[in-house]
């Protein structure tokens, strides 16, 4: 991210040239094999029952990993719609911190309605301050009529048609996270629609390394990514993320290149 987390979520290498969207899962059993659509039903159902048994994730975002730049908390947690739905509710908040506070200040939330039977999201919600500018988004999807309603800041609501499915920014992450495997050499493609515009985004899975972080010694599957995009990671350039090889996909290292050193995202603590 340019100054660290925002609200996205995910974090991928782009179809189109512009914007972005973000993960995934493989689950082995110990029992006889499963064919390919039960194993998924079964993958999806554990990561599912996890995320609504509530799980929150914190970071340090600093420069080079020297200047603590901001502090990012992601999480999830199931929630009931006023007419009894079962959802699962996906937030994400940051702050700046020390001297990128001082001259600075960030503060952003975010949140993402999501609906774990339809696997897509119902709405999207963006509160973000940014030194004296401030600024707020809400989408609201309809599935079955494809369109999603827009509402930047006080401007009037703008309808746009969506793709079948189609997730917002940040549930987009969850999402991949979400999907079958993360086998090496593959690319996955997922279709997001934010700022006023659908975007095909693919994820790159490029190998598996160990990784140390204040929160833990990780097995993880590393991923590259070339967004252009205003997402939970609001980055420019190149970035790589690291997600444990488990179930839960959780991301537990980022870095993206910029013009002067390098944004690194640092997993502190997993609850």
């Amino acid at each position: 991210m340019s100054y660290f987390f925002e609200k996205r979520t995910l974090i991928i290498n782009l179809r189109r040239p512009t914007l972005l969207g973000f993960l995934v899962l493989f689950l082995i059993l110990d029992c006889c094999p499963l064919n390919a659509s039960e194993q998924e039903v079964s993958s999806t159902s554990s990561l599912i029952n996890i995320l609504r048994q509530g799980e929150t994730l914190s970071y340090d975002v600093s420069w080079s990993n020297i200047v603590t730049a901001g502090i990012a908390t992601m999480e999830a947690k199931e929630g009931t719609m006023p007419d009894g739905k079962q959802i699962l509710r996906f937030i994400v908040k940051t702050h700046s911190v020390g001297f990128v506070n001082m001259f600075f200040p960030v503060n952003d939330t975010v949140e993402s309605v999501f609906d774990p039977e339809i696997m897509q999201s119902l709405s999207f919600r963006l509160n973000e301050t940014h030194g004296k500018k401030k600024r707020s988004r809400e989408l609201l999807f309809d599935h079955a009529g494809r369109i999603v309603v827009s509402k930047l800041n006080d401007d009037q609501p703008e309808t746009y048609a969506v793709p079948d499915p189609v997730q917002d920014a940040l549930s987009s992450f969850y999402y991949l996270r979400i999907k079958e495997d993360f086998t090496v050499g593959k690319t996955i493609v997922v279709d997001v629609h934010d700022s006023r515009k659908n975007w095909s985004v693919e994820v790159q899975i490029l190998g598996k390394e160990m990784v140390k972080t204040p929160a833990g010694e990780f097995a993880t599957i590393k991923i590259r990514t070339y967004p252009k995009y205003e997402g939970v990671f609001k980055h420019k350039g190149e970035i790589f993320i690291w997600l444990t090889d488990d179930i839960r996909k959780i991301p537990v290292l980022m870095k993206s290149t910029i013009a002067i050193g390098s944004i690194v995202t640092t997993l502190t603590s997993i609850q």
